[in-house]
């Protein structure tokens, strides 16, 4: 009887353990057929094999793509130096030129002493200056007399060759960008500041020589010293990134612009570029506390390295008002060479020969237009040439 009973409870215990399994089984079947949870969402695999296992590194789950980083601007390829003058041709014949004024003047023939009045006006008109002009009337007036011609080629070769004397094309009119050594034996990237009044296209200037040392390939670092006009540094470090220049400049308007210049200086020689050129605020020559503070960035640029090159930049329009500036400037920072910017829009190309005489500095660029690739070294005889086409 006690076994039967044993028996009977040990039946009935299986039998509540296969219900209590059951009920499990029951209850884990409902589940896998619910649809997905409320705060995980279903795992996507479905881009890999799930008889594969994932590639190292990877992983189950599907990511979003990471943005992909904007591409690197194209920089530009400035024109080539060579034959840029070529263009001064058309633009001078459009504009009027004092070489074919006096051209056909020569031409009539017989000239009377009016005619010789009319010539030297136009001379002076063109801001040759006094000077230049007396002499070249006398050997206009000699050359024509022996000549005894009304040829016009004849008479283009003798004003030709007369022009060419006044521009004298046995100036200096190299930039020079020669390496150097420091006292510390150590090189030096040749330095070039540019200087000149509001208005003349100065910080344009730059950024388009930029572009001509560029072409020459020539590794240039930007220094952007005019720190009193806000738009200043950020013109020039838009002309920079166009061909890939470094702009050192400082983000505080009103910064001490010789600091500015010697951080410039300071970080081409780091780097090591080979050009360093530093623009300055336009100033006015009778300015006396401004011309000061020039020849301070000057003076502050040299601890770094030597200033190869100052670079005065003269709108060729202002004539004879600018010889005032040229003076002032030189006097102050020791002016090498000439840039004369909007020579293309002016029959006043006499500056040339005028700035020259009075200053004894060679012009080495003219700006022959408003694109980016429209400053040319300059050549006396293809300027002559231009005058006479």
């Amino acid at each position: 009887m006690t076994d039967l009973i044993w028996i009977l409870i040990a039946v009935g215990a299986l039998i509540v353990v296969a219900a209590i399994v059951g009920a499990v089984a029951l209850t884990t079947g409902r589940r896998r057929n619910r649809g997905p949870s409320a705060t995980l969402p279903p795992v996507d695999i479905s881009p890999y094999d799930v008889d594969q296992p994932p590639a190292e590194g990877a992983t189950a789950v599907a990511l979003e793509e990471a943005p992909q980083a904007p591409p690197a601007p194209t920089l530009e390829r400035p024109e080539p130096v060579a034959g840029r003058m070529q263009r001064l041709r058309a633009r001078l014949a459009r504009s009027g030129t004092i070489g074919q004024t006096i051209l056909s003047i020569l031409s009539r023939g017989d000239l009377k002493e009016e005619d010789w009045e009319e010539i030297e006006e136009t001379l002076l008109l063109a801001d040759v200056g006094i000077g230049p002009t007396t002499e070249l009337m006398d050997h206009l007036r000699t050359e024509t007399k022996v000549l005894g011609t009304t040829d016009a080629q004849a008479v283009r070769g003798v004003l030709r060759a007369e022009l060419l004397k006044l521009v004298d094309p046995t100036m200096d009119r190299t930039l020079h960008l020669e390496p150097s050594l420091g006292d510390d034996g150590q090189p030096h990237p040749a330095t070039v500041l540019v200087v000149g009044v509001n208005g003349t296209g100065k910080t344009t200037t730059v950024g388009k020589l930029a572009r001509v040392l560029v072409a020459d390939d020539h590794d240039v670092v930007l220094g952007a010293a005019d720190t009193f006009r806000a738009a200043a540094a950020d013109q020039l470090s838009t002309w920079g990134s166009r061909v890939g220049v470094t702009v050192v400049r400082s983000e505080r308007e009103g910064a001490d612009p010789a600091a500015v210049a010697f951080d410039a200086v300071k970080h081409g020689r780091e780097v090591g570029a080979d050009v360093v050129m530093v623009d300055t605020a336009g100033r006015l020559q009778n300015k006396a506390g401004l011309m000061d503070e020039l020849g301070k960035i000057k003076r502050v640029m040299s601890r770094e390295a030597p200033v190869r090159e100052v670079l005065l930049v003269l709108d060729a329009t202002t004539g004879q008002n600018g010889m005032r500036q040229a003076q002032v400037f030189a006097e102050v920072v020791d002016v090498t060479g000439i840039v004369l910017t909007k020579l293309d829009g002016t029959a006043k190309g006499g500056i040339v020969v005028a700035v020259q005489r009075e200053l004894g500095v060679p012009v080495k660029f003219v700006g022959l237009g408003e694109g980016p690739d429209d400053l040319a070294p300059f050549v006396p005889e293809e300027f002559v040439d231009a005058l006479l086409s």
